[in-house]
């Protein structure tokens, strides 16, 4: 006996992704001065990046500022690129009535980039603290030390260790797909009456 179309067109899954957007508000109270409160905000946004893009110019370009001091100070500058080019522009976005909704998965990825950028900018300036410290109490080692190679691991445990905190909880908090599986379907005007519905809520979390 061959299934009615109309039981076929109902025998099939559906996925719920998640929440729907969020709308950002902005200063709740002040939207009429959203505009005038852009202009410090994208002023200071523009000091940070022509500030920061030349601190990385300087300490690529000229080899006396190949030191394991003014590359940590390198690593500072770009995770402070990274945290005010994660936020900012979509600030400036919703004061200036651009774009007033963000994604629950654009919120979670930003959540993920400021946090890691945070962390990581504590463990560089943790290590530029032991950089003095070895500079100031072990100068003959000094060199011995701190080399580029070690530079470069500071880096990678800095990205990795912010990357392992905020990992769990980002994927505690995105959204799980789930399934309804409709396998039987009979509605009382196209079957007999005393017909069952079947319905299978399986979720995967």
């Amino acid at each position: 006996m061959e299934m009615d179309p109309v039981l076929a067109a109902l025998n099939q899954t559906v996925l719920i992704s998640g929440p729907g957007p969020f709308v950002l508000l902005g200063v709740p109270g002040l939207e009429t001065l959203h505009a005038w409160l852009a202009v410090p905000v994208c002023l200071l946004y523009m000091a940070a990046l022509a500030g920061n893009v030349l601190l990385l110019g300087l300490v690529a370009a000229d080899k006396t500022l190949q030191a394991p001091m003014y590359q940590l100070l390198g690593l500072l500058a770009a995770a402070d690129l990274v945290l005010a080019t994660s936020t900012v522009p979509k600030a400036l976005a919703v004061l200036w009535g651009l774009s007033a909704e963000i994604s629950f998965a654009a919120c979670l990825a930003q959540l993920f980039v400021t946090h890691v950028a945070f962390i990581a900018e504590s463990s560089v300036l943790l290590a530029m603290a032991v950089d003095r410290y070895v500079a100031i109490c072990q100068p003959l080692r000094y060199g011995a030390l701190l080399t580029q190679r070690v530079v470069g691991g500071v880096a990678v445990a800095a990205v990795t260790r912010g990357a392992c905190v905020m990992a769990p909880p980002v994927t505690l908090w995105s959204p799980q797909p789930c399934s309804h599986l409709v396998d039987r379907m009979r509605t009382e005007h196209i079957s007999p009456p005393g017909s069952t519905v079947s319905i299978d809520f399986s979720c995967s979390f």
